[in-house]
């Protein structure tokens, strides 16, 4: 009994062959997820913006930071518009403006309450010494 060998050949893509089918599918894929990511409406985003707003009114924002209030407002309405013709993408991105511009002026309102706060706090202690040297002669 005599033993043979067969000579079978077995296919080995190359090495770029390999690389550009791993760039298809990479490329297929992210397609895919950014399809998928703009095809959703960004509600979490626009709770979180009109949370920041609120928050902005409640703290004094229309008051001691005017022009930071009316931008965060109008891109607000700008997100809410984006949001029902259902352009997310933009939706999104002018939430996130809108909720960065409330949160400045949030803070822009605190500062001024504190500064007044110090501003009577100084008053106060003037007022005090003047009382004081008044008692004294």
């Amino acid at each position: 009994m005599e033993l043979t060998t067969k000579n079978t050949r077995i296919y080995k893509p190359s090495s770029t062959h390999v690389r550009g089918l791993k760039l298809a599918a990479l490329a297929l894929g992210s397609s895919l997820v950014l399809a998928g990511c703009a095809g959703n409406p960004p509600t979490e985003q626009y709770a979180v913006t009109q949370s920041a707003v609120n928050s902005a009114v409640s703290a004094g924002g229309t008051e001691f930071a005017a022009v930071e209030m009316k931008a965060a407002q109008d891109k607000f309405k700008q997100a809410e518009i984006a949001m029902h013709d259902k352009k997310y993408d933009d939706a999104r991105r002018l939430a996130e403006q809108a909720e960065w511009d409330a949160r400045l002026a949030e803070r822009k309102a605190q500062a001024a309450k504190a500064q007044k706060a110090v501003q009577d706090a100084r008053q106060g202690v003037q007022d005090v010494r003047e009382e004081g040297l008044r008692s004294a002669q």
